[in-house]
């Protein structure tokens, strides 16, 4: 069903989100006076929408919604990925990238020939995927809205079809190929009276009906002023084929001017038998390029065996299976949904998630997740998060998404790719009228010739497969091992890092911290206990769930506590009008209670030995000092060798003690790092390294997301330690699934890797132009009496985009 609309001629009307009082309408008014397209202007607060009067109002939209996002507020809009259907080259991606632009109400698009999708975001008041498909049918693509199962599973049938008729079309025209090619060649059969009517005879089928997509596909293009490489290799054949015809029916035309009637049957041919071939070799090379997400997908088993009634084993399509049914896992069978273990024990292999090929041990109370193969044991489990919600889907949801981002590079050559029809289009005239000009007797002849090779040979699938194949197999190939990027800008800027900032808990340790003691300073009771457990019950902080485990059979929750966290010190508690305190040894002595010399004592001593130290107090006196340790992951310190060794600085951030965070840098093999830190601290200190150097500085920050998410936020490249369904896929740009350490020189190693094939790819999509087309247009003819044949041509065409591909294939193989 299609929105209302709020739309008129030149007005439109966009949602607003968070603008709900007369102050924020007056910055909004305010920042929308800068947006110079913009004619007039309105506010309406009670409607929850801006009223605007542009003269290109499709336009105009997306820098509304940039000023107004810019501002602190938002315009509610869906963001989708959809494929895209009948895209035959980069101009064609280009060409329904400005399409969607063009429809109003749609904020961004972004096409992706590799994977042939769109990443598109749009105001569902003012456009609804419909109108996105029937924009781009009226130039001749399609677009495939229908989100559900049945249509993935329709839409890969579509493809293998495609894949089969395009590989029988192949066939049909290489068969007739051969036959022209050698009666066109051999001296024997091209001087008979029938030559030109047969192999006129041959080419027809080849050019009108094995290669009839690209005169229709071309056809639309031009019905849009538009032009793109259907439009190349149709004018191109058509002109050969009809020139030829011309030649075979009225060959008096050219004997009478004492000119030889050539004829270019097999040229118009063999150009679409070999592009046809180009696109064969091409679609099976693009598929090896998305192996890592066919994978991921293949992971999820179709089916699940639940327990029905406690006892009974039912057999359930996954579709069906909803949150907190008890699945039955059999040995040797994938996990469908996310979990907990209720009864029974197992070693699950993770490594096709987390990247760690040792599996890992189940029991009761331990998680599962979806798409991991259980071994040897039986267990049961409760789901908990099914359908999209597992880890399994988010990560295939990410993946896809990486897959289909731009990087950064990627706009020089849409821009290039959007005119590259034209300006050869234009060389190729040139070239023509040159011929005809300088060439003598045979320049019309020739000149048509190389006005044909120029068209064949010039190739924007090479340019714009040379990014994105290569991001595609670089995000595939971290997800396989455990890194998931979220996009392609990411994945670009992480080779330039040259300073990461760590931080310790859950980066460094293993972020699971327990307590070692409580040693208690006054005469205990099971009041101060009950208040101790109450507070740090209360608390979300990392270590206050450490001590909570640790007494939790000792104590009761007082309900009537309230406590204030205060943010990178400690917690303050009050109970019965009286305030007690937790945190560390600073907080306590900022609150001017004294510590007494043995107690002071005591706590050195648990410093020495790389402790956490929290005091819990009254208002007047310590109460007892709490020993909490985080063991260190066994990767860090070869991890922090291996960062080191790619020439990268390391910083250390943390909240702990700087006796603590002194002696885990000096065991892992860090020089630099800052304690007592707050979550504010670490932005001001990533400001500070970005602004310290005049050759800007690439940081990249690694924490687990829980108290450094803005300053994740504000690093240029930001990674996430995640551990199973904890980890922050949404906080960070890079997330490491394990939490090892290790992946983060695997990361950059990786960046390092996919640029260079990007550069590779593009140095080689460039050089065969800038060589290709002026050998096509004749340079050599007057050096060595060099022409190239078309034929030769469209091989050359076909085989660039195919060894760009193939180029990116081989960054799946590099260690």
């Amino acid at each position: 069903m299609s929105p209302i609309k709020n739309v008129q001629k030149n007005i439109i009307y966009i949602p607003l989100e968070n603008v709900d009082s007369e102050h924020c309408a007056l910055i909004v008014n305010k920042g929308l006076d800068t947006v110079k397209e913009i004619q007039s202007h309105t506010i309406e607060l009670n409607n929850n929408r801006v009223k605007i009067h542009a003269e290109d109002t499709a336009s105009v939209i997306p820098l509304v919604v940039k000023e107004i996002r810019n501002l602190g507020y938002d315009v509610p809009t869906i963001k989708k990925t959809y494929p895209i259907m009948n895209l035959s080259c980069a101009s064609c991606a280009n060409s329904s990238q400005n399409v969607l632009k063009q429809q109003t109400g749609v904020v961004s698009a972004s096409v992706n020939y590799a994977n042939a999708s769109v990443n598109v975001e749009y105001i569902p008041s003012l456009i609804n995927p419909e109108e996105l498909k029937k924009s781009l049918q009226e130039i001749g693509y399609d677009l495939m809205i229908d989100e559900s199962d049945e249509s993935k599973d329709s839409l890969d049938d579509i493809q293998r079809q495609h894949f089969i008729t395009l590989k029988r079309k192949t066939w049909g025209a290489l068969l007739l190929s051969i036959p022209l090619v050698l009666i066109g060649m051999i001296p024997f059969f091209m001087h008979q009276s029938w030559a030109n009517y047969l192999m006129w005879l041959l080419a027809t089928p080849v050019v009108f009906i094995f290669g009839k997509q690209f005169f229709i596909g071309a056809y639309k293009q031009a019905k849009h002023h538009s032009a793109n490489m259907d439009t190349l290799v149709a004018v191109s054949t058509g002109i050969a084929y009809i020139f030829s015809v011309f030649n075979t029916l009225f060959p008096s035309f050219w004997l009478n001017r004492g000119l030889k009637p050539h004829v270019y049957f097999e040229a118009s041919a063999v150009i679409i038998t070999f592009i046809l071939i180009g696109k064969v070799l091409e679609q099976t090379a693009k598929g090896n390029t998305s192996s890592a997400i066919k994978k991921l997908i293949g992971l999820q088993p179709k089916t699940v065996t639940i327990i029905h009634h406690e006892k009974h084993e039912m057999e359930i399509p996954i579709k069906n299976i909803q949150k907190n049914m008890i699945v039955l896992v059999k040995p040797g069978e994938k996990i469908a949904v996310d979990g907990e273990v209720l009864t029974g024990n197992s070693f699950v292999d993770e490594s096709m998630i987390s990247g760690e090929p040792i599996p890992v041990e189940k029991s009761k109370g331990n998680k599962v997740f979806a798409g991991t193969i259980n071994q040897k044991g039986s267990f049961q489990f409760k789901a908990e998060k099914v359908g999209s919600d597992t880890l399994l889907s988010q990560i295939i949801k990410t993946v896809q998404e990486a897959q289909g981002s731009k990087a950064p590079v990627q706009k020089l050559v849409d821009k290039i790719a959007g005119i590259f029809v034209p300006i050869v289009f234009s060389i190729a005239f040139l070239t023509l009228l040159i011929w005809i000009i300088l060439g003598g007797n045979q320049g019309f002849i020739f000149g048509i010739q190389c006005f044909v090779t120029v068209l064949v040979i010039a190739c924007p699938c090479a340019l714009g497969l040379a990014t994105p194949t290569a991001i595609m197999v670089g995000v595939g190939k971290g997800a396989q091992e455990g890194i998931l990027i979220k996009d392609a800008e990411s994945l670009e800027t992480a080779k330039k890092t040259n300073t990461i900032i760590l931080d310790k808990t859950g980066t460094i340790t293993e972020g699971k911290p327990t307590v070692d003691s409580i040693e208690w300073f006054t005469e205990t009771n099971q009041s101060l206990s009950d208040i101790l457990y109450s507070i740090e019950k209360s608390s979300e902080h990392p270590l206050a769930e450490a001590i909570v485990n640790s007494i939790r059979n000792k104590a009761k929750f007082l309900s009537t506590i309230q406590i204030e966290n205060i943010t990178g010190k400690g917690i303050l508690g009050n109970f019965n009008n009286q305030k007690f305190y937790i945190g560390n040894p600073s907080f306590i002595n900022e609150k001017n209670i004294y510590i007494t010399e043995s107690i002071q004592s005591y706590i050195s001593s648990k410093l020495s030995q790389a402790k956490t130290v929290l005091v819990f107090t009254n208002d007047s006196q310590v109460l007892s000092v709490i020993s909490i340790s985080d063991a260190i992951k066994a990767s860090s310190k070869e991890a922090i060798k291996q960062i080191k060794n790619l020439g990268i600085e390391i910083y250390m951030l943390t909240g702990d003690n700087h006796e603590t965070a002194k002696l885990v840098a000096e065991k892992v093999g860090i020089t630099h790092f800052k304690s007592e830190v707050s979550p504010q601290e670490k932005i001001d200190f990533v400001k500070q390294l970005q602004n310290s150097s005049k050759n800007k500085n690439i940081i990249a920050m690694i924490g687990d997301g829980i108290n450094d998410s803005a300053a994740l936020a504000q690093a240029d490249v930001s990674i996430a330690m995640g551990k199973g369904s904890d980890i922050a896929i949404d906080v960070a740009k890079m997330t490491i699934i394990s939490g090892d350490l290790l992946k983060v020189p695997q990361a950059i190693r990786l960046s390092k890797q996919t640029v260079a094939t990007i550069k590779q790819n593009l140095f080689w999509a460039f050089i065969y132009n800038i060589i290709g087309i002026p050998i096509a247009a004749g340079v050599l003819y007057s050096v060595n009496g060099f022409l190239l044949n078309p034929m030769l041509a469209s091989a050359a065409m076909a085989l660039s985009s195919v060894s760009v591909v193939c180029n990116s294939i081989l960054l799946k193989f590099k260690k």
